[in-house]
């Protein structure tokens, strides 16, 4: 396959499975459903394992060769040149209390880097995906960052001070207080669309392999710019600390502060 089919082939699959999920969540959401903790004590419902158990399916019927890693049921074939990344339901805690700002996520890691990524909030019926040599968009429509010079000009959100350990909290805060707006709210993943299509500045988390895999295309292929807190590029598998930017001014001032480097 050449590779401008495989760009057009694995885009078509992905929003094929941001369509499945929405099949499946929508049913569900505001419903009187069965909360389960993990074993990290996040929730999990009967909406998030069906939801992946689907993508995986359809994933290995059209590409039986690739590799997927799945927040529910974990990974196969992580060694394949093409692996798939799936959150079927991130922001369960959204999802549960009625928050229309939950979202699918799917992403595709080519090489072990992240390559291609879909963010699909069904409610609100956005959905952006990017990546892949492709410029990322909103429902069909170019996405792209807005500039923004300086780091006391700039908004960040942040999910919950909850994902983050005492001393990862130390540097949040220097980040919170360097900013203009700060907001800790429940937007889980959708905030990177946020930054994607220019309407906030900065996103700071923690993320795992199935959420960072699919945002840093989305946020790349807008004109902006996703790394580590020291600016590092985000590859590997394990949960790591992320930063994404629409302006590289606004990242790197951020950078600076996480790290402790800004005078």
């Amino acid at each position: 396959m050449s590779e401008a089919a495989q760009v057009e082939a694995c885009v078509e699959l992905a929003h094929k499975l941001a369509n499945v999920a929405s099949e499946i969540t929508l049913p569900y959401f505001r419903t009187n459903l069965t909360i389960e903790d993990k074993s990290d004590e996040s929730p999990v419902t009967r909406a998030d394992r069906e939801t992946e158990a689907a993508l995986r399916r359809l994933i290995n019927a059209t590409f039986p060769n690739h590799g997927i890693i799945g927040e529910e049921y974990g990974a196969e074939n992580e060694d394949a040149e093409f692996v798939w990344v799936l959150d079927p339901i991130d922001g369960t805690v959204s999802f549960i209390n009625g928050v229309p700002l939950f979202t699918t996520v799917v992403g595709v890691l080519k090489g072990g880097v992240p390559w291609l990524g879909l963010v699909d909030q069904p409610v609100l019926k956005d959905r952006w995906a990017g990546g892949a040599g492709l410029v990322t968009t909103l429902n069909g429509a170019p996405a792209k960052v807005r500039p923004c010079d300086s780091l006391d000009r700039a908004s960040v959100y942040i999910t919950a001070p909850d994902f983050f350990t005492a001393e990862e909290l130390i540097s949040v805060d220097r980040l919170t207080k360097a900013v203009k707006l700060r907001r800790f709210g429940g937007a889980d993943c959708y905030h990177y669309g946020m930054v994607a299509s220019g309407w906030t500045d900065v996103a700071c988390e923690k993320l795992s392999v199935y959420e960072f895999g699919a945002m840093v295309p989305i946020i790349e292929s807008a004109g902006g710019v996703m790394t580590d807190w020291s600016g590092a590029a985000l590859t590997g598998t394990a949960e790591r600390q992320v930063l994404a930017s629409g302006d590289r001014r606004v990242h790197d001032a951020a950078v600076s502060v996480l790290t402790q480097e800004l005078a």
